[in-house]
């Protein structure tokens, strides 16, 4: 089940792979996330030290669940990757075009999980064609229905 999705991710970048991940969350943040106060638009991936990190993802503290801490809404948190999927991520990570960018995070058995997806930019006539494409896949929808 979808928690939320970076739908911006999917305008600006073509995803090559995609990779499931598990994050090291404090207590308030994961019911934070459970109420839906969260936010991927302006997130992204780095590698430091060979360990990949989501940096810029907001979750917006509950009033209720964060009264003996001070919350930071964007700190820095770590994924947790099998060594082999981060080894072959920071390969291609460090060809010419290619990042990392969070994509979905979502619910699997209980847990949160986010999926990120190793990305290549668009350039601003691609996001032009994919429009086009969306919106003759739209009409073609619209065409079959009304026959």
């Amino acid at each position: 089940m979808s928690i939320i999705q970076n739908k911006k991710a999917f305008h600006d970048y073509f995803i090559e792979e995609k990779y499931e991940t598990g994050l090291v969350l404090e207590g308030w943040e994961v019911k934070a996330i459970r109420a839906g106060r969260v936010q991927l638009k302006e997130a992204y991936v780095i590698i430091r030290n060979g360990e990949l990190y989501l940096i810029g993802c907001h979750v917006s503290p509950l009033k209720t669940a964060s009264t003996h801490i001070n919350p930071d809404p964007i700190r820095t948190r770590k994924l947790l990757l099998h060594a082999e999927q981060i080894n072959r991520l920071i390969g291609k990570s460090e060809r010419a075009g290619f990042t990392i960018v969070p994509l979905d995070l979502h619910y699997k058995a209980g847990r949160i999980k986010l999926e990120i997806g190793l990305a290549k930019g668009k350039k601003l006539h691609d996001k032009r064609e994919s429009e086009k494409q969306k919106e003759w896949a739209r009409d073609k929808q619209r065409i079959m229905r009304a026959k």
